[in-house]
């Protein structure tokens, strides 16, 4: 299981948001690529990565900060936040991300998730964030009519590498995981899941660990790591040993 330190992208700058509302964000470092080392530095092995005012403009805003990342590490990336075509698929993997994240687009072009699949096989993730069950879209800023099982669904046999499902509610906030919500996710599909939004402790690891769920992939952690809440190396052993 895999612990991924999380860095949201703002104005080229490192932020936390709470609940995912743009006007609540606090800069934690105005340098992201001397996060990403300090993350490697850390142990990390796997980073995730967000453009959000790409997520709200429906196209890549921090491409220059993300290309400063990507040049400073050495450690797979994955990357979300206004991936809306097979262009801007195609370049950011070209450019050295490991894995791209399709949010609004998986639900207002499905297609487009079942085609980059074929074309970049094991390197397309779907991103699932959910408000009271129901997927949301646009940076969080509309809500759909469907349930996150609903669009888990649709991308059964998709060949999706990962499903990303993010409780809004608990995001930002340090509430705790939404374990019960991921476990019956990753229960229900085929697909690893990835837990976000709410991991506030080493306390969410034993959770994850717990839970015993061979389709959970790992979990994204933020504001918990940059509030110094997680024993980063206690919370790396516990992963590896659980193994």
């Amino acid at each position: 299981m895999i612990l991924f330190p999380a860095i949201d992208l703002k104005d080229g700058n490192c932020v936390r948001l709470v609940r995912g509302l743009m006007e609540q964000a606090t800069v934690f470092n105005e340098d992201p690529a001397a996060q990403a080392k300090d993350f490697v530095a850390q142990g990390f092995e796997y980073l995730h990565l967000v453009d959000l005012n790409g997520a709200f403009e429906g196209r890549p805003v921090n491409a220059g900060a993300v290309e400063a990342i990507l040049g400073a590490i050495d450690i797979p990336v994955q990357l979300g936040g206004g991936i809306r075509d097979l262009a801007t698929i195609e370049t950011w993997l070209a450019k050295g991300i490991t894995r791209v994240i399709i949010g609004t687009a998986a639900v207002k072009n499905p297609a487009l998730v079942i085609e980059a699949c074929k074309k970049f096989p094991s390197r397309i993730a779907v991103g699932l964030d959910a408000n009271e069950g129901r997927v949301a879209v646009e940076g969080w800023a509309e809500v759909s009519d469907l349930t996150v099982l609903d669009m888990a669904a649709r991308f059964q046999d998709a060949g999706v590498s990962a499903i990303i499902y993010t409780d809004i509610a608990r995001d930002g906030v340090l509430e705790g995981l939404n374990i019960e919500a991921t476990v019956a996710l990753a229960d229900a599909i085929d697909i690893p899941v990835i837990a976000s939004g709410g991991l506030s402790s080493i306390d969410d690891i034993h959770r994850l660990i717990a839970a015993n769920c061979k389709g959970l992939e790992g979990a994204i952690s933020g504001r918990a790591l940059y509030d110094g809440r997680i024993d980063v190396a206690a919370a790396l052993r516990l992963l590896k040993d659980a193994a």
